[in-house]
């Protein structure tokens, strides 16, 4: 009898992709708040965090000016300081809706968004991806592109993208 209730129960795996915004925020609350609620089902939620490519510098710059190593030091510091401030939001709003069948996991990529949410979406072999909207038109999107778009036509399986009210 133990045997089987052991089988009932199982893992989902959930990836949501966190920036800075509060679209993202508001993409991980209504994923909460929407889809884990069943209590025999145990969720996994990896709050992906993507810093951007390091911007590649000659040693020098336009100008002709050296690039400092301390400059670049302190630009990758505050890549990291932002990907860490972005997390602890992320898990301020998991705890404060205090489910217990969750285990999240950190994770932070480096490079494009769109590739990297998709390779850890395949690699993880992820069974949603959530994801919030930044709500662009039709002009901004065609010219910086959206991740969602991207992600909702690459990622190797169901995407949620949740727009902010």
């Amino acid at each position: 009898m133990e045997e089987s209730s052991k089988m009932e129960k199982k893992e989902r795996l959930i990836v949501v992709a966190v920036d800075e915004s509060k679209e993202s925020m508001y993409a991980l609350s209504w994923c909460i708040s929407n889809l884990i609620s069943d209590t025999t089902t145990t969720n996994r939620l990896v709050l992906l965090y993507v810093k951007p490519p390091p911007a590649i510098y000659s040693s020098f710059d336009s100008a002709g000016y050296i690039f400092s190593s301390d400059v670049l030091v302190a630009m990758e510091n505050y890549g990291r300081e932002l990907a860490t401030s972005v997390m602890e939001r992320a898990e301020a709003i998991c705890r404060k809706f205090n489910v217990n069948n969750i285990k999240m996991e950190r994770m932070v990529g480096n490079g494009d968004a769109k590739n990297v949410i998709c390779g850890v979406v395949q690699k993880l072999k992820a069974d949603t991806l959530v994801m919030g909207s930044h709500g662009y038109g039709f002009f901004k999107r065609a010219i910086l592109g959206s991740v969602s778009d991207y992600c909702s036509k690459h990622a190797k399986c169901p995407v949620v993208i949740v727009k902010h009210p």
